[in-house]
């Protein structure tokens, strides 16, 4: 009885000493404190995130406005390119004459002057409706946005044509899986090397439906992000990348981006080898949990040092600024 307890006993603390050289941070290479930076809707106005649901109107609840950039529109793209992002996300709705119409509403009633469900106009009623009109920081006093978002919705093609060369990701807003398939159409009018620039995240059968068609394009949703979660939970201590977790997108609240097997180093160099982009957004429990973003100075600090994976912001003016000059005092 003796030998077998010795035995049990040796082999937990080889197990245990096995672990930890395998997944340990300091035993992996330095990181580069270059990030990649994911605007989230472009450089956009600001909300507070307590008490959001589903329902709520975010543009009836703005800080005042320090720019009058709206979400999802090209001059917001361009700006938060500008600012310092290397990914921008941006919403779509499908048309009902066949096109997709960049906007994150599923009706038109919270921003705009228009009535309806976003998806049931068409392209050229959506493009005519004024998108900064509900804008209010004062509870419906002033509306400093009305009449400057007039014509600026813009569709998925303006979009793809006035960036070439950019990285996008794309969030399906619906559950449709024929959404799925209208969108891997379009995509797969595009390039191999076009369709490398492009992400897309959403529900899952929307996704599912994309996916099937274009594999090469990462793609993800609960689905996928479970799979991948707890595929790497069973083996990832080992070093192995699961099936699941290759050729797609991470996407980890900054809470429990410890948790995961090798964080940050091995973690990070494992993905990517397997041609997984990991990205990192706020608190899981914090406000909308699809909108969550590293935001400020003290969710920065939150992240290791010298950290060179995604970050998901909404304020890409403020955030980018401080990665970039971290990133020059590291080297």
């Amino acid at each position: 009885m003796r030998s077998l307890f010795r035995i049990l006993i040796a082999g937990t603390l080889l197990l245990a000493a096995f672990l930890y050289l395998n997944n340990t941070a300091s035993l992996a290479p330095a990181m580069s404190a270059k990030p990649v930076l994911l605007a989230h809707r472009g450089l956009a106005q600001t909300f507070p995130s307590e008490g959001l649901t589903n329902e709520t109107c975010t543009a009836e609840r703005i800080y005042p406005p320090v720019h009058d950039f709206l979400e999802n529109t090209i001059a917001s793209m361009r700006a938060a390119f500008d600012a310092g992002a290397d990914v921008v996300e941006f919403d779509v709705h499908p048309t009902s004459d066949g096109h997709f119409a960049v906007f994150h509403d599923w009706t038109v009633d919270c921003r705009t002057e228009g009535k309806g469900v976003t998806r049931e106009h068409t392209l050229a009623e959506l493009k005519a409706l004024d998108i900064g009109y509900g804008y209010t920081a004062d509870g419906g006093k002033t509306f400093p946005l009305r009449g400057k978002g007039v014509g600026m919705m813009p569709s998925l093609d303006e979009v793809l044509a006035a960036f070439p060369g950019k990285r996008f990701l794309i969030n399906i807003k619906s559950n449709d899986p024929t959404e799925g398939e209208l969108l891997a159409k379009r995509l797969g009018e595009l390039t191999p090397a076009q369709r490398k620039l492009l992400m897309a995240y959403g529900g899952v059968r929307p996704i599912a439906a994309l996916s099937a068609r274009l594999p090469d394009v990462k793609a993800l949703s609960k689905a996928t992000l479970k799979r991948c979660g707890y595929a790497y939970i069973a083996i990832g201590w080992t070093g192995y990348v699961p099936q699941a977790c290759r050729n797609t997108l991470v996407m980890l609240p900054i809470n429990y981006a410890p948790l995961v097997w090798g964080w940050p180093n091995r973690f990070l160099d494992r993905m990517r080898s397997s041609g997984t982009d990991v990205f990192v957004a706020g608190s899981y429990g914090s406000g909308d949990a699809g909108s969550s973003g590293i935001d400020d100075t003290a969710a920065l600090g939150e992240l290791p040092a010298r950290y060179d994976g995604g970050i998901l912001t909404n304020r890409i003016d403020v955030v980018a600024p401080l990665v970039r000059g971290a990133s020059r005092e590291a080297r």
